[in-house]
């Protein structure tokens, strides 16, 4: 069976977020997606309005089940919701040392609305940053994250509070022209890349990257080549994205 990639995510309703966004990226990087649901979330392609988390109890039996007998070779987190689910994955993931691990810290919707309490929930994400493989923060909650406004003291924290790899995504930065990602490890940059800067706004667009990223290391490819892939496969999925709503968010192509 194909390398497996285990997702912690939410439940997008409109299927341009969340677990359905996880599927589709892992399917399309060549590896199988397996989900673990952290909460049924109230939401169109242009807003959370509401979401409701699972359980500790039922977050951990959903994962347990799964590893009974797919090859899980990575997990990927997206929306955790609730400080429990933060507690939850580290239990997991403290069971679990040999799994690689994608945390992408959504804190908020690029649509807008509450997927959580930030602050709280900032405080818990540190929990897990020792766990993680890559972690893949827009700058927006990389400067939520660690409470630094300038971003290469920002990431520094990261490493200072035990962070192996982090991809800075630049698409929240004022560059008109460009969006430009940064890929560190141990605290060195790696890899720079910069894209076009594509009209409207997408729906979706940091669980794909980080979703496809989870993929291909699933399947044994290494960190910098595998994000500069998943760079690559992001922009023309985003370039076919479809408009549900004239002048609304776009639902980036997967497939």
């Amino acid at each position: 069976m194909r390398a497996t990639v285990l997702c912690f995510s939410g439940l997008d309703p409109s299927g341009g977020a969340g677990l359905q966004a996880d599927i589709e990226a892992i399917g399309a990087s060549g590896a199988h997606a397996a989900i673990a649901c952290t909460a049924l979330t109230i939401q169109n392609s242009q807003q959370v309005f509401g979401f409701e988390a699972t359980s500790k109890a039922l977050l951990l039996a959903q994962a347990n089940a799964v590893v009974e007998d797919l090859p899980i070779t990575c997990i990927k987190s997206g929306m955790l919701g609730t400080t429990e689910n933060i507690a939850a994955l580290a239990e997991f993931l403290g069971e679990h040392p040999d799994y690689l691990y994608v945390l992408d810290p959504v804190l908020v919707a690029n649509s807008g609305g509450s997927l959580g309490n930030q602050a709280t929930l900032v405080k818990a994400f540190v929990e897990l940053i020792p766990f993680a493989t890559v972690l893949t923060p827009n700058t927006v909650e990389l400067r939520a994250l660690t409470g630094e406004d300038d971003l290469e003291l920002a990431t520094a924290k990261l490493f200072a509070l035990g962070a192996k790899a982090v991809l800075v995504k630049g698409g929240h930065e004022d560059t008109p022209e460009y969006i430009q990602n940064t890929l560190y490890v141990d605290g060195i940059q790696v890899a720079q890349s910069r894209c076009p800067r594509l009209e409207g706004e997408y729906h979706g667009s940091g669980c794909s990257l980080a979703s496809y990223i989870a993929g291909r290391l699933a399947q044994g490819i290494e960190l910098k080549h595998a994000v500069q892939q998943a760079e690559e496969w992001l922009f023309g999925v985003l370039q076919n994205a479809e408009i549900p709503v004239a002048g609304g968010q776009r639902i980036p192509k997967r497939f």
